[in-house]
């Protein structure tokens, strides 16, 4: 039996799937993502799928995960935002795990980081719940990309030397949680009691729950790049491919 075949045949399966260059086409508008039709229609196969839970593990905030998922409140599909540091799990209460003080911080250095940014034609900020992201995609000097990258590294490791960096696909992201898409993994594993967990994700934010997968698990890394997954495609139409295969074995599976 492949591995595609052994994790369609367990007793409670979860497919978390990264969504930017996972499910969606990364873009130089973050807010306009969405899913591709087909990425769509897969993951509603899945949910059609026996004893089988989705959900998405993204390190945007939860409030804009929402938004570009396109998810309302009768969704099935369970969130996890910020890397993990927020949840939308039906039922589940909202936490608040930040302080004042953490908040102040973020205020203060987010805004700091805009005056930086100003001065990179291209670059901008994106405010997080739990910190801020600098984005350089549609930075033209690179130059410009690494002094701003520098500046907002010295910025934040003497102002907050405790805060997490995260190098990601033309963005930097700083925090000041130390979640990681590992722990939401193990999360969301344990909310819905799955014996096997599926995820795939195409950037090195999603390399830490792909190295936590357990031995009956199933890691997809979607594109290029070092990775701990077992399993390769090269792009979100590839990776559609072998979600909607997912979903006609595990049906067959557990007929």
């Amino acid at each position: 039996m492949t591995a595609l075949g052994e994790v369609a045949a367990t007793d409670r399966l979860l497919v978390a799937l990264d969504f930017d260059g996972t499910l969606s086409p990364l873009i130089d508008q973050p807010m306009e993502a969405r899913m591709t039709a087909a990425a769509r229609d897969a993951v509603e196969g899945l949910l059609a799928a026996p004893d089988t839970s989705v959900a998405f593990v993204s390190g945007r905030t939860l409030a804009d995960l929402r938004v570009i998922a396109e998810h309302d409140d009768d969704s099935p599909i369970l969130l996890a935002g910020s890397h993990g540091a927020e949840y939308w799990i039906p039922g589940a209460p909202a936490t608040d795990i930040a302080g004042e003080a953490d908040l102040a911080l973020r205020d203060r250095l987010r805004s700091e980081t805009e005056l930086l940014a100003e001065g990179v034609p291209g670059a901008w900020v994106e405010p997080k719940t739990f910190g801020f992201g600098v984005h350089l995609r549609t930075v033209a000097d690179e130059e410009d990309a690494e002094r701003l990258r520098a500046d907002v590294d010295r910025l934040v490791a003497d102002a907050a030397p405790g805060w997490r960096r995260r190098q990601g696909h033309d963005i930097v992201e700083y925090a000041f949680t130390d979640a990681g898409k590992d722990a939401a993994v193990a999360h969301l594993r344990e909310v819905v009691q799955a014996t096997a967990v599926v995820f795939a994700g195409d950037d090195v934010t999603d390399e830490d729950a792909l190295r936590s997968l357990e031995p009956d698990d199933l890691g997809i890394r979607v594109g290029a790049g070092e990775t701990a997954a077992s399993v390769r495609v090269r792009d979100i139409e590839e990776l559609v491919g072998l979600l909607s295969t997912l979903a006609r074995e595990r049906v067959a599976a557990r007929q």
